[in-house]
């Protein structure tokens, strides 16, 4: 896995990072969002719908834990997931993520709540905050993404 950073200046940059993101995802893909409250990680998530078709607004999964979004609303299906309110790595095995990967792309936020489950082929970005405002993206690419990262 390589490892690449990427400076966004503001909410525009983040949304389109995740509709360039778009055009790359397939099924069977995973992006793994990591961040603190209010990083960015549901922009980016919002960012990946929008190009990817869904019109209006895109809520946070943080309730409902997993969001799916199918054809017509979007070109590729997805689960949106918030594993924030988690408290444990097993309750995760109760919402059968990987049976998304079989038909979807899956965007999972809070990542870390799922222990070393996490696949491997899943592409990682973490996003913190810079101290211009702005954010600073760093990206742990699989073999998986590497030629697709390129095309970003």
């Amino acid at each position: 896995m390589a490892d690449r950073a990427i400076h966004l200046a503001d909410e525009a940059a983040m949304l389109d990072l995740g509709q360039r993101l778009a055009g790359q995802a397939r099924i069977g893909d995973v992006i793994a969002l990591y961040g603190g409250l209010g990083a960015g990680k549901t922009t980016l998530a919002r960012g990946i719908l929008e190009a990817l078709g869904l019109e209006g607004e895109a809520p946070s999964p943080s309730f409902a834990i997993v969001q799916p979004y199918d054809v017509p609303e979007v070109r590729l299906p997805v689960a949106h997931v918030d594993l924030y309110r988690l408290d444990d790595a097993r309750e995760a095995d109760e919402l059968a993520l990987g049976d998304y990967l079989m038909d979807s792309l899956l965007i999972i936020e809070w990542p870390d709540r799922l222990g070393d489950a996490l696949w491997p082929h899943a592409l990682g970005l973490t996003i913190a905050f810079d101290s211009d405002g702005g954010r600073r993206l760093t990206a742990d690419v699989p073999d998986a993404w590497t030629e697709r990262w390129s095309q970003l």
